[in-house]
């Protein structure tokens, strides 16, 4: 990741639609180190969870509340352009909400129903949508392997009450029905290494994968600190980010896969 600051273009777009596409914010070298790091992750495969989405399938995810500094997923969560973007389009100071990594293995990786974020965050105890996710992409995402879905500009219908869809929590199918005869659907199609951030707001969801290749995505997640939320609930607390420098991904992902390297020779 080479520092880079939002556009007024950028901004704007984030406002109005809810997300923004940030291509190539990983280099090949950090995504490279990101995706051999990760499938040789051995606590990923001990506490992977996995959730039934109402279709017939599941999705496999494993979900993080801490930063951990020595590993090339802390380097990326507190990376100085990401957070500082994440502070641009939210206005305020932001903190680390959690982290997770979503396993779309082939042929059998579930589906996420239409959801928003701040559909589940609500519960935590965080009184406003001032939240954000970065989804980056580890392996190719397209349509065929179930990449992101969004409904751009659908942040702005504030949130919509969830309901239990398969083991999932999923926004309320009548209105989402509604919803998607008056507005489009766009899938997101991400070339590694690339990466969306939107709206807690935003309506959302993936597809199983059908296909023959994997889509693994890692997902950074931000809450405001003026939201630091009023009781304890799943995700932590305000904490202040200290925010690292860039080139420390790359730093960090190399002496993380050498010492995963070492203990398995």
């Amino acid at each position: 990741m080479s520092g880079f600051e939002l556009t007024l273009d950028q901004i704007e777009q984030f406002d109005e639609l809810g997300y923004i596409v940030l291509d190539g914010l990983l280099d090949v070298e950090e995504v490279d180190l990101l995706h051999k790091i990760a499938r040789a992750d051995l606590q990923i495969k001990q506490d992977v969870a996995s959730r039934a989405d109402g279709e017939g399938g599941a999705i496999d995810l494993v979900v993080r509340n801490e930063v951990e500094p020595e590993t090339i997923y802390g380097a990326i969560v507190a990376s100085e352009s990401l957070v500082n973007a994440v502070e641009t389009v939210l206005g305020d100071e932001v903190y680390h909400y959690h982290h997770k990594m979503i396993l779309k293995e082939p042929k059998v990786g579930g589906a996420w129903a239409w959801h928003q974020d701040y559909g589940y965050w609500y519960n935590n105890g965080c009184l406003w949508p001032k939240m954000a996710s970065c989804l980056i992409a580890v392996d190719k995402a397209t349509k065929a392997n179930g990449c992101l879905q969004v409904v751009p500009g659908s942040h702005h219908l504030g949130r919509i009450n969830h309901v239990d869809v398969g083991e999932q929590t999923g926004a309320d199918p009548e209105r989402v029905n509604a919803l998607l005869e008056r507005m489009p659907i766009e899938h997101v199609e991400l070339n590694p290494g690339s990466a969306v951030l939107f709206h807690s707001n935003l309506l959302h969801r993936s597809d199983q994968n059908t296909s023959d290749n994997p889509r693994w995505a890692f997902i950074c997640c931000y809450n405001a600190k003026s939201n630091d939320p009023y009781k304890e609930g799943r995700h932590p607390r305000y904490t202040p980010l200290d925010k690292r420098p860039d080139t420390e991904i790359a730093i960090t992902g190399r002496k993380q896969w050498e010492q995963m390297e070492s203990m398995s020779s």
